[in-house]
């Protein structure tokens, strides 16, 4: 009896463990690029990864050099890894030596907000997908030319489309 209990208890944890890692419905991925702004912290947790989810709804931030785009040198296009949402653009990416993908203007002045942000002891700009309200990075003073803005963001929260030739 001990051993049929154990056995189902075993069954059962494993059938919950599957079922959390499946892949999200079709349609809530479509609500997530259609109406972002309409999903629960619920939802995005099945949406999202955990990294990402802790970056772009959490307001995380990914160990500096660890990013799968900090050392992306392709040219293409940066899109928000949550909506969709066209950020960024190849020709504005640089190498600022922080170890997180830098780029020194958006794709639009219309793609991303900027909010103060206080936390930590700090004050900086939280940059934010304009369209799906998830964190970004931060946009600092120091960068290049034309614009002196580096906007210091994780890859965890970007999704790369390289160029079509």
């Amino acid at each position: 009896m001990a051993q049929k209990m154990v056995l189902c208890l075993l069954l059962c944890v494993g059938l919950g463990c599957a079922q959390s890692s499946k892949a999200p419905s079709k349609e809530l991925l479509e609500m997530a690029q259609k109406d972002p702004k309409a999903l629960s912290e619920t939802q995005w947790k099945e949406v999202l990864t955990p990294q990402q989810y802790d970056v772009c709804r959490l307001k995380g931030t990914e160990r500096a050099f660890t990013g799968d785009l900090w050392n992306n040198h392709e040219e293409g296009e940066y899109y928000c890894t949550a909506c969709g949402a066209h950020l960024f653009q190849s020709n504005t990416k640089f190498d600022s030596g922080t170890g997180w993908p830098s780029f020194f203007q958006p794709a639009s002045k219309t793609a991303i907000k900027e909010i103060r942000d206080t936390s930590h002891g700090m004050i900086r700009t939280e940059v934010t997908c304009a369209r799906c309200d998830s964190h970004l990075g931060h946009v600092f003073e120091d960068g290049p030319r034309p614009t002196g803005l580096r906007y210091c963001i994780n890859s965890a929260s970007l999704k790369f489309e390289p160029a079509k030739n």
